[in-house]
């Protein structure tokens, strides 16, 4: 496990620093384009994960992201720990799915792990920890969606 910045590969830092600053074009450009966001309930794809982060940073303007520094896992992926919140002040709308009016609510997710894997020079798996409340299904039980668009 070794947190140097030196052996983080660029396209995980590119990434943390696009999800820090809504930087979508940023966060997709280390982005391989067979790219996996893996959960117990869906698997996205590169297109899903972009209007993803897209509808919640419009839905959650101040949305914000903290994290402890990235290690090595011992499948030679990388873990990162994040925390991360924002209030619901804008609609919040995904493809296929009934828009929701800003609640107001604030919503704080409990830190957890995210792993990355990285092929060449581009990340090709994102699989969060299932744990209860984490993200992205915790996001939709804070704000009271009963049937989240994941």
């Amino acid at each position: 496990m070794l947190p140097q910045e030196s052996v983080i590969p660029l396209p995980l830092l590119n990434y943390m620093k696009g999800l820090k600053t809504h930087d979508i074009a940023l966060i997709g450009s280390t982005f391989a384009d067979d790219i996996q966001f893996v959960t117990p309930a869906k698997t996205m794809s590169k297109g899903q994960i972009l209007n993803f982060l897209t509808a919640l940073y419009n839905g959650f303007p101040d949305w914000k992201y903290e994290h402890d520094e990235p290690i090595r896992t011992e499948d030679g992926g990388y873990g990162v720990k994040w925390r991360q919140g924002g209030t619901h002040t804008g609609r919040l709308e995904f493809p296929g799915f009934e828009g929701v009016a800003a609640t107001g609510r604030s919503v704080i997710i409990p830190e957890h792990f995210f792993y990355y894997k990285v092929v060449e020079i581009k990340l090709s798996e994102i699989r969060p920890d299932p744990i209860p409340g984490g993200a992205p299904g915790g996001i939709f039980e804070q704000i009271e969606v009963k049937v989240p668009p994941l």
